[in-house]
C-alpha cells in the first residue's frame, strides 16, 4: 500500500497549512505540485503550486504570474481529458 506524502506549507499570515501531494506534474522545464488540503471540507479541491529546488532542498511556492498559472492549468486540463 502507497504512504500519502503530506506536505507542510506556510500561509500569507505565517501559519501552517497541511496538504497531500497529489500528483507532480513537468510543465515547461518546471515541476508543479497539485495539493490536496487537507483541512478542507471540499474533497475535490486541489491547489496547484511551483515546487522549487535548493540543493537537495524543496518548497512549494504559489504560482505569483497568471499566465504560467493559465497555461499550466490549461496543460494539467488537457492531460485529464486525454484519460
Amino acid at each position: 500500500m502507497e504512504e500519502n506524502k503530506i506536505i507542510e506549507t506556510i500561509d500569507e499570515e505565517g501559519n501552517p497549512v497541511k496538504f497531500e501531494l497529489y500528483n507532480i506534474i513537468e510543465f515547461e522545464d518546471k515541476d508543479y505540485a497539485l495539493l490536496r488540503p487537507l483541512e478542507s471540507e471540499d474533497t475535490e479541491e486541489l491547489v496547484l503550486m511551483e515546487i522549487v529546488a535548493d540543493g537537495e532542498e524543496y518548497s512549494f511556492e504559489t504560482i505569483e504570474d497568471d499566465d504560467e498559472f493559465e497555461r499550466v492549468s490549461e496543460y494539467i486540463e488537457s492531460l485529464e481529458d486525454e484519460e
